[in-house]
């Protein structure tokens, strides 16, 4: 495995092969908490690892020598998949200086007790001599923590960015070009919108500060490191952050006794009526994960459930909390369903739809037990609307631009 980055910089973190949890982000192909040595004269760790693979990363440390001559250890983001290792580290490294924001260090102080570390706060822009290599700090706020930074290496020109350009997966690669590239720019939007999408307006404009670094490599804290698909990742990390929409209609629904995903997909077939894609999904199937992945880049969603004690399927409403956290926007949303004695169900789809600020595309449809023609008639004539409306919206944000620093 190739583990190393340039003359100066080497790869000593860990693969987690079995992870399929990330507090509720089901990581179906494991993932990787990345941590590097940095080496001129003297040598810093970027970052660590999980508490559980502490370890680890030491053995892959003491591979290149002994812990106890570390001399600075970077930690740029307090969470614990990256510093939960960090007081068994740095008790290893013993020799070594903390180095962290004030945030993060106010951060480490509420997981551990550092009131015995050799700690040094640097401000955002502040450089570190190692006597050969230079390490520059980059307060990243909200990408995606308040303490969130990123660091720099002038001499090689490589971006240690922490959870920007991510991907929850395991692999016996460490770079991009060596891994199926189809797969990690899927898992890197999975990350994204998993994890990164509320926080849009803070992703921009970290791309635009580091714009004038055009760093020559980009070392993740997840996944494969970039090194030669730069642009592809940049390029999708702008469009994901400035909402761009896919022509695309995604429709998730719950059903009972088939009711509702009969009206589903009858919205389906007319969307498809159109020039715009339809994604059908059922909740009861499909992690949430996978939904909020396919609602970043959806420019309709409609929302379908029959009601159940005078409120939605548990499914459905599982699905919409979770997106409703990650805070889509720039969509357009319709709601649909049936119901029996009671009609409350729609209700409650529509107070989750405008919690997210989705104008609606109509009137929601709603239909007592089972829909009959007509019924089914106008969920299609409402899907070729949502067909439309998704083409316009797509072709009013334009395309995916081709990638560069802006």
């Amino acid at each position: 495995m190739n583990v190393t980055l340039s003359d100066a910089v080497r790869w000593v973190g860990y693969v987690d092969w079995s992870v399929r949890d990330f507090h509720g982000y089901r990581t179906e192909r494991g993932s990787t908490y990345n941590a590097y040595l940095v080496r001129g004269r003297r040598t810093a760790l970027i970052d660590t690892v999980k508490e559980a693979y502490a370890d680890r990363l030491l053995a892959n440390v003491a591979a290149v020598l002994p812990p106890e001559k570390v001399d600075v250890i970077v930690c740029n983001h307090a969470e614990p998949d990256h510093a939960g290792g960090l007081a068994r580290v740095a008790a290893a490294c013993r020799n070594a200086t903390v180095v962290c924001n004030r945030k993060c260090a106010e951060a480490l102080a509420l997981h551990f007790d550092t009131s015995g570390w050799r700690l040094k706060i640097v401000a955002d822009g502040e450089t570190l001599d190692l006597d050969g290599r230079t390490l520059q700090f980059f307060d990243t706020p909200m990408v995606h923590w308040p303490e969130s930074m990123a660091t720099w290496v002038p001499e090689d020109r490589i971006l240690f960015c922490m959870d920007a350009f991510g991907q929850h997966y395991a692999g016996p690669w460490r770079f991009d070009d060596e891994a199926p590239m189809d797969v990690v720019l899927q898992e890197a939007k999975t990350y994204y919108a998993n994890i990164v999408m509320p926080y849009g307006k803070q992703v921009a404009a970290t791309l635009a500060r580091f714009g004038p670094l055009a760093p020559a490599m980009l070392a993740t804290s997840h996944g494969v490191i970039w090194r030669t698909h730069r642009e592809r990742i940049m390029a999708a990390y702008r469009d994901w952050a400035a909402c761009r929409a896919a022509p695309k209609v995604l429709i998730v629904y719950a059903s009972m006794w088939n009711s509702t995903r009969a009206m589903a997909q009858a919205i389906a077939a007319g969307v498809l009526e159109t020039e715009a894609a339809a994604m059908l999904v059922d909740a009861d199937t499909v992690h949430d994960t996978e939904i909020v992945t396919e609602a970043l880049d959806c420019a309709c969603l409609a929302v379908g459930s029959p009601t159940l004690n005078q409120g939605i399927m548990p499914r459905m409403a599982s699905a919409l909390t979770y997106l409703r956290g990650l805070k889509p926007s720039g969509k357009t949303s319709f709601a649909f369903g049936s119901y029996g004695w009671g009609p409350r169900g729609m209700d409650e789809l529509q107070q989750y739809l405008q919690a997210m600020q989705m104008p609606a595309a109509s009137e929601p449809l709603s239909c007592r037990y089972r829909p009959d023609a007509a019924m089914l008639a106008k969920c299609r004539e409402t899907g070729r609307l949502l067909g439309r409306l998704a083409r316009e919206k797509a072709t009013a944000v334009g395309t995916t631009r081709k990638g560069e620093w802006p």
